[in-house]
């Protein structure tokens, strides 16, 4: 009974010290990620993140943009910029932006003038990683 026990209490170890490595990976990626932010703008308080285990898996994210505001989206994949093809998109999924016609930029500015539903997709890029945490940061501030 006590090796059952120990061997469950060994399990439970184990997968505890697994999710806090992974959480330690995915913060310092987010905290990568934020300096693209920078002091200009402010975070809107949401770290979108995904584990995308190749380039042929896409994560998708909804967000509510807003009228009279400017944004950043910035978009991380590891600790190098350009890893990561992420795409934005109305409601109807009419592209509006996509970085891999900017060379995989890791941040996009623009203005909205109308409120907006979208959806962020992103991907890794294929050529520069096989695997890995995304990370998506939307930074806001108000139109002048």
């Amino acid at each position: 009974m006590k090796k059952g026990l120990l061997k469950i209490a060994l399990v439970l170890l184990g997968f505890i010290a697994v999710n806090s490595a992974s959480a330690q990976i995915s913060d310092t990626v987010a905290n990568a990620c934020a300096k693209h932010l920078g002091n200009q703008f402010i975070s809107d308080g949401q770290q979108y993140r995904a584990l995308l285990m190749n380039a042929d898996e896409t994560a998708e994210f909804h967000t509510t943009l807003y009228g009279g505001t400017i944004y950043r989206i910035a978009a991380c994949s590891g600790l190098s910029d350009g890893n990561l093809v992420f795409s934005v998109y109305d409601s109807e999924h009419n592209l509006l932006f996509t970085n891999s016609e900017f060379k995989n930029a890791p941040y996009w500015d623009f203005k909205i003038n109308s409120t907006l539903d979208c959806t962020i997709e992103a991907r890794l890029d294929g050529a520069q990683a096989g695997s890995g945490r995304a990370v998506v940061l939307i930074g806001f501030k108000q139109a002048k």
